[in-house]
C-alpha cells in the first residue's frame, strides 16, 4: 500500500502531526502545551516587495527554513518543517524551558519576530511568526524566560 503525504493546512492538524512525532521520543510524562510554526529569513513584507524583481523572490523563498517550536512541560523542542507539505521533520534541538535562548521578541500586527540562538550559529537566527500562530507564540514566550512580547 502506498502512503500519500497530505498537506496539513489547519493549525490543529499541524500541531497534531508535531505532537505525534515528538511523542515517540519524549520522556514519559511530558505534556505538550503549545506549538508554533515559524520561518527564517528577512521580513516577509520585504520578501513580498522584492518578489517583483525576477529571481530575487525565488532566491529568498529557497533560502527560508521552516520550523516548529513546541513548548512542553519541561522543554522547548525544535523540529524542522517540510517546505511544501508543512509536515514536521526531525527533532533538531531541545532546551530546558528556563534556558531557551530567545531574545528580541517583538509582536507585530501580522508578523511577529523573535531571535533564537541555535547551537550551530554564531548569531541569533531571526524567526518570523504569522499572527495565525499568535496565541501559541504568546504561550511559548510566557512559558520560557523570554521577555514579554512588545507591541
Amino acid at each position: 500500500m502506498v502512503r500519500v503525504s497530505t498537506v496539513a493546512i489547519r493549525r490543529a492538524k499541524q500541531k497534531q502531526q508535531v505532537i505525534e512525532k515528538l511523542r515517540a521520543v519524549a520522556p514519559a510524562g511530558e505534556t505538550f502545551e503549545a506549538c508554533v510554526h515559524c520561518e527564517t529569513g528577512p521580513s516577509p513584507w520585504l520578501a513580498a516587495a522584492l518578489d517583483e524583481i525576477p529571481l530575487v523572490g525565488l532566491i529568498i523563498a529557497l533560502t527560508r527554513r521552516f520550523y516548529f517550536f513546541t513548548l512542553t512541560s519541561q522543554h522547548v523542542v525544535l523540529n524542522s518543517a517540510n517546505r511544501f507539505t508543512n509536515r514536521p521533520g526531525e527533532v533538531l534541538g531541545s532546551w530546558p524551558r528556563d534556558a531557551f535562548p530567545i531574545s528580541g521578541v517583538k509582536r507585530g500586527k501580522v508578523w511577529s519576530v523573535a531571535y533564537v540562538q541555535f547551537a550551530n550559529s554564531n548569531k541569533p537566527t531571526r524567526l518570523n511568526i504569522h499572527r495565525y500562530w499568535r496565541n501559541e507564540f504568546d504561550q511559548l514566550a510566557a512559558g520560557t524566560t523570554a521577555s514579554t512580547p512588545t507591541q
